[in-house]
């Protein structure tokens, strides 16, 4: 019979589920205490948060949401991290990896990735770790947009310009 305690925890978890856009599960043996604290901090400011739970609990509070949990139950040895993203499912992702890279041990690793309710293989996380963030894809779309009206206005306002030039010249003369 389970005890309380994992009751609780993974009630927890599945509340966290709720209200997650992706879920990305790491190996984080090997970090220090204040590593992690770091790491922690840094995805939190990119709207993201992390849980360490025990594989089995994960496992049922997975599968009780209707995720598909065989495909990534092999990687679920040892200590994991589960990283929740929330809002943005690249900010925190990229939090992580961009910490890793930092880290001269290049902890923590990411095993497993779930976008939505697809599960991702290793080749499209790090291709969405690769990602611009939010921010960067909404200039380089509006940017796209506005170049149309600003080319427009630069050719209708072409006759008058060269119009003053040529009064400009004349005037020299």
């Amino acid at each position: 019979m389970p005890n309380k305690q994992n009751i609780a925890a993974v009630a927890e978890l599945i509340e966290k589920l709720d209200k997650v856009q992706a879920i990305f599960i790491a190996d984080y043996a090997g970090l220090t205490v204040k590593e992690q604290v770091e790491l922690r901090d840094k995805i939190r400011t990119a709207g993201g948060s992390v849980t360490v739970a025990k594989n089995s609990l994960l496992k049922i509070a997975m599968t009780s949401k209707g995720y598909d949990f065989a495909t990534i139950e092999k990687e679920l040895t040892g200590p994991n991290l589960t990283l929740l993203a929330e809002n943005d499912a690249v900010a925190p992702l990229k939090a992580m990896v961009e910490f890793a890279k930092g880290n001269e041990r290049n902890l923590p690793h990411v095993k497993a990735g779930i976008l939505g309710k697809e599960v991702l293989s290793m080749e499209k996380v790090m291709q969405l770790a690769a990602l611009p963030s939010k921010n960067e894809l909404v200039a380089k779309l509006l940017g796209t947009l506005s170049n149309p009206a600003r080319n427009l206005v630069s050719v209708l306002s072409a006759p008058m310009r060269n119009f003053v030039y040529a009064l400009s010249a004349i005037s020299k003369k």
